[in-house]
């Protein structure tokens, strides 16, 4: 049986914001532990011009409930870009992997000829589903949850691969 696109992204997706996750809380006991503010992490970036740790994380889950929304044609859920501690970048996960698993997986049927078309920053681009998911959504969604653990990795919370690839 053919790869259909939900098992191509519904299950990475999901695995990886639990991985997020546990990250998330292993960064905000790193902090407790050393006595620091939380707010030192949760605004850290690996580069001026590259988003805070906090933007990463809305970023990840902005990327995986698009590509949910878009592949399975629902409505886009909108959250609000305001997580400013780690409870609440939690929440935020939590309440993306919830709205990834509310999406039946017969809504992704055929989604890999379906049309996305976005509109970042005033430009316009096509995709069929197939191209969306492996080209745009996936690499956009690791990047950004691969830029979180390296800002936190950077700020000395002790990760490892196994954190970033999580449970098996």
């Amino acid at each position: 049986m053919p790869l259909s696109m939900y098992q191509a992204s519904m299950p990475v997706f999901l695995r990886q914001l639990r991985s997020l996750s546990a990250i998330l809380a292993k960064a905000e006991r790193h902090a407790a532990d050393r006595g620091e503010a939380p707010s030192l992490l949760i605004e850290a970036r690996l580069a001026p011009d590259m988003f805070p740790l906090a933007r990463q994380v809305q970023s990840a889950s902005d990327a995986a409930k698009g590509a949910a929304a878009r592949l399975a044609g629902v409505e886009l859920p909108s959250f609000p870009d305001t997580e400013a501690s780690f409870p609440e970048l939690q929440e935020r996960v939590a309440k993306t992997i919830a709205f990834l698993e509310s999406v039946p997986a017969e809504k992704f049927d055929g989604s890999e000829v379906r049309e996305i078309v976005l509109r970042p920053r005033g430009m316009e681009l096509r995709f069929d589903g197939q191209g969306y998911l492996l080209t745009f959504a996936l690499p956009n969604f690791f990047f950004h949850v691969t830029t979180a653990y390296a800002i936190l990795r950077e700020q000395g919370v002790p990760l490892g691969k196994l954190d970033f690839l999580g449970p098996f």
